[in-house]
């Protein structure tokens, strides 16, 4: 009786191992089927399924920066007056065009009035000084004259040239050709001139008011040579090299791109660990104001790296994928890190760093393997 009584307990015992095996396969199967996936002959057949191995490419990863539109210092120009004075007329206003050497103010003041009377004296008495000189110069060759009086005769002359050398430097610093100056045409008035060909950005006069030698009057900017001056952070600073090719564009207009080439890379890193970097225009626009807030993407230099084609990679609940052959019909699906593209390809990388260079990766086909997979969790 007894061993009847220990054989049906064995019996239970295996049965309830046996139900518990079982439960724990059901458990499992749906953790292996959230990535796994397996196609019949027929079903293989018609998705049209290839694969292909992860090759290392030469990849140009895209740097995304921001800057704005620059003018180099010698496109600047402040419009200052040596001698001061009261603005009598000015037709300026910002954004106006101005040519370089047209009149784009007129200052007055009765210092202008002297100091064209000074030369005209000096250059007067230039002329007297001369003549004496030379009748000096005769009579000390007979020695008719004392040399002393010849010497401080030669020196006068001297003294007065010099004297009205300086006076018309002074009167070319105001825009008043000396040469042409003659007691006629002595003014209070005298005229300001661009100096350069360019846009007014700023105006900081009006009718009336005395300007000192230090105000600046106006500031004119020449856009012909404007350029995009970028910031870059630190640790991207190594990616960049003189010439590498810049697309660039505004918030405001996306699709209008302009083509820029990195022409110098700052060697200052300021204090939020980040440089300035240089770029010029290939073609000027007009729409490009100094000043404006610009993206650009820097093409870095290629490195080589493990791509796949892009056909291969599949997006899911944002998280990209691809699908790895693990038996003749068997489909395994795998996260991945992506990074560059260019040509089709795309940067790979395993999302839990494991190595993908041994892996046959689906390309035609990944689609529908990843709605076949779906398509199967959730009539489980």
């Amino acid at each position: 009786m007894t061993r009847y009584i220990l054989h049906a307990a064995v019996l239970c015992f295996l049965i309830a191992c046996g139900q518990q095996k079982t439960a724990e396969k059901k458990e499992a199967a749906p953790e292996a089927a959230d990535n796994l996936v397996q196609l019949t002959a027929a079903q293989l057949k018609n998705a049209g399924i290839t694969t292909t191995r992860p090759e290392r490419r030469n990849i140009a990863t895209v740097l995304k920066v921001s800057g704005r539109i620059d003018v180099p210092p010698q496109n600047i120009v402040s419009v200052s007056f040596p001698l001061g004075g009261y603005l009598k007329s000015t037709n300026l206003l910002p954004g106006m065009h101005v040519n370089k050497g047209s009149v784009i103010g007129v200052l007055e003041d009765q210092q202008y009035i002297q100091l064209e009377q000074d030369y005209l004296t000096a250059k007067t008495r230039l002329a007297f000084l001369e003549k004496e000189y030379e009748r000096q110069q005769v009579l000390n060759r007979s020695k008719a004259s004392s040399d002393k009086l010849f010497q401080q005769t030669a020196a006068d002359y001297q003294s007065q040239q010099i004297l009205l050398r300086g006076l018309a430097e002074k009167l070319e610093l105001i825009g008043v050709n000396p040469a042409r100056l003659n007691e006629n045409n002595i003014s209070r008035s005298v005229n300001i001139y661009s100096p350069i060909n360019g846009f007014v950005t700023k105006v900081n006069v009006n009718i009336g008011k005395y300007v000192n030698p230090t105000d600046v009057l106006f500031e004119i900017v020449n856009p012909d040579d404007i350029h995009l001056a970028l910031t870059v952070f630190e640790k991207d600073i190594s990616k960049l090299a003189v010439g590498q090719r810049v697309i660039a564009f505004t918030n405001n207009d996306t699709t209008t791109q302009y083509e820029c080439e990195v022409i110098l890379i700052g060697q200052d890193v300021e204090a939020d660990r980040s440089i300035e970097v240089h770029c010029h225009f290939e073609s000027y626009d007009k729409a490009l104001i100094p000043g404006t807030f610009m993206n650009a993407l820097i093409e870095t230099a290629a490195d080589s790296v493990l791509t796949l084609p892009e056909e291969a990679i599949v997006r899911y609940q944002n998280q990209q994928y691809a699908f790895v052959r693990k038996d003749t019909s068997i489909f395994e699906m795998l996260p991945l890190k992506t990074g560059a593209r260019e040509n089709g390809y795309t940067q790979v990388a395993a999302a839990d760093g494991s190595d993908l260079a041994r892996l046959e990766f689906v390309t035609r086909g990944a689609y529908s393997l990843l709605m076949k997979l779906k398509n199967t969790a959730e009539e489980e």
